[in-house]
């Protein structure tokens, strides 16, 4: 391979990653580019840490024989840490070198895990490689692009195939990092922010003082006794049933459409929009009866092993808010603010005193079309700090687990 084969194949890879190619077409494209030139590739594979509640990183594997590229996320489980150490990156992260190079042969398929399916498919040479990040470059786990190639070719790799590898791979890792770095972005604000209001924060609508008027529905919950739960339970097991409980809420209301604005201790914060405010009380209601299916079924597992359980307090409420930016110049919260947000936190608060797991406005009753047959009142009530006293509604009592 020539120079000017290096350059333009350079060029390539440098405009797919200004082009925010992803990391799969990227390394496919690379791959189909070298086989087509005569370098016999049969795998590669690049894995790059990321930044993720769930997934360590993420790993992306193209063979000839299907001339695709593939996903994979691994965690950190005991497994996934278990075939990483008995990974070829593993030794390159170990011993700090930069390379890695066998033939595959009966005398070296049993140094590492991967090398008997290689083998077994007919590969005959393997080279590993690593390219680092600087120190001040490095985001959580993510320091490094390892990739790997192997060629099914009858004498392996030549020399100088191995050659433009190595002078390849660090515009490959730029890309890639490229790449991840915009996932990563993407998945943190939705992490911590919301989906809608993290997609909002990366499309660039990040100016203090900037909101929008929006009619939403509004969803507050909270837990059934959580203060003497807390005060009564270990700390260590305070997390664990927060996120249990959490997972079984959050997850029915991304279900139906919200976005979860705020978690503030057991507290939980979300809103419910559509094209029409009867299709977005739908969607609402549809989440507020499948969460109390979803918290018995959390209470069953959780009593099954002993631990405390809880059950979900919930009101639902509709009205005009003020979604966008509020804060200071160096801290910003994208939330909604208004009265309809106050009304609805007093009314969560009402569930305790009037005994209901669930309670909804009379202007979410009014705008409820699916479900409105089984909305009961019970009857009207002051809430403090708000003006006027309101007609409130609950849910006709069924076994949750049938609704």
């Amino acid at each position: 391979m020539d120079n000017d084969d290096i350059a333009g194949l350079s060029l390539w890879i440098t405009a797919a990653g200004l082009a925010g190619e992803s990391e799969s077409a990227i390394l496919g494209g690379f791959c189909e580019r070298e086989t087509a030139r005569g370098l016999l590739l049969g795998r590669a594979l690049m894995l790059i840490d990321t930044l993720h509640p769930v997934y360590e990183g993420r790993a992306f594997r193209w063979t000839r024989a299907q001339k695709e590229t593939t996903l994979s996320e691994y965690g950190r489980s005991a497994e996934d840490l278990n075939r990483w150490e008995r990974s070829p990156f593993h030794r390159l992260e170990e011993s700090g070198e930069s390379i890695l190079r066998r033939r595959l042969s009966a005398a070296t398929e049993g140094e590492f895990s991967v090398f008997p399916e290689l083998r077994g498919a007919g590969m005959t040479d393997y080279v590993a490689i690593a390219n680092r990040f600087a120190g001040a470059e490095t985001i959580g786990g993510m320091d490094c692009v390892f990739s790997s190639w192997a060629t099914d070719a009858a004498h392996g790799f030549a020399d100088g195939e191995i050659g433009h590898l190595t002078r390849l791979t660090p515009f490959l890792a730029l890309a890639v990092k490229s790449a991840s770095l915009a996932r990563i972005a993407g998945t943190l604000v939705e992490t911590y922010l919301g989906r809608d209001p993290g997609r909002r924060v990366l499309q660039g609508r990040i100016a203090r003082g900037v909101a929008e008027r929006i009619e939403a529905v509004l969803w507050f919950s909270d837990l059934r006794s959580y203060t003497r739960i807390s005060d009564t339970a270990r700390p260590e097991d305070i997390i664990p049933l927060l996120n249990h409980y959490a997972d079984a809420i959050i997850s029915v209301i991304h279900e139906q459409g919200g976005d979860v604005l705020k978690l503030m201790g057991d507290g939980l914060l979300a809103i419910f929009t559509a094209a029409d405010r009867r299709q977005a009380s739908d969607a609402a209601l549809r989440a507020g009866l499948a969460a109390r299916r979803s918290v018995a079924a959390v209470n069953e597992r959780r009593a099954a092993r002993g631990l405390a359980v809880t059950d979900m307090y919930l009101a639902l409420h509709i009205g005009d808010v003020f979604y966008g930016n509020i804060g200071s110049k160096d801290r910003l919260d994208f939330t909604v603010v208004g009265p309809a947000v106050n009304e609805v936190s007093r009314i969560a608060a009402l569930c305790r005193s009037v005994d209901q797991p669930l309670l909804v406005s009379a202007e979410f009753a009014a705008a409820v079309g699916e479900g409105k047959s089984r909305l009961v009142s019970v009857g009207r009530y002051a809430l403090r700090g708000v003006a006027r006293a309101q007609d409130l509604f609950t849910v006709e009592q069924e076994d949750s687990r049938k609704e």
